[in-house]
């Protein structure tokens, strides 16, 4: 079973910046597409931003020009490098990813526990 697991989650203040990480482990033939969601309390959970495997990324119009997705294939990690942070970020953090455990198996999306980032002052 492949197992996603984010962190860098933390408490931080408006404007400040965070760097969060997800790493997957476990059968892993090849990485698709991964995403970062958010659920902030009382609201739908939403897609933030994306990355294809060739590298290819897009942004929630919320968070374009102040995050940025990127991934390191070698490592089976996607980080999202939070800047310029706002109370309305607060929210858990989720990663998703689509992945392959066998070149002849479809990919299936598997999700992480998420990672609590909260910004106030």
């Amino acid at each position: 079973q492949v197992q996603v697991v984010e962190s860098g989650g933390d408490l931080v203040q408006p404007g400040g910046s965070l760097r969060l990480s997800c790493a997957a482990s476990g059968s892993i033939f090849r990485f698709h597409v991964m995403r970062w969601y958010r659920q902030a309390p009382g609201k739908q959970r939403e897609l933030v931003a994306a990355i294809t495997s060739g590298g290819s990324s897009n942004y929630a119009d919320s968070v374009k020009g102040r995050f940025t997705i990127s991934r390191d294939n070698a490592k089976n990690t996607v980080y999202l490098q939070m800047s310029n942070l706002k109370p309305e970020d607060t929210a858990v953090y989720y990663c998703n990813a689509d992945v392959q455990t066998a070149a002849v198996a479809p990919a299936r999306t598997y999700w992480g526990q998420g990672t609590q980032v909260t910004v106030s002052s």
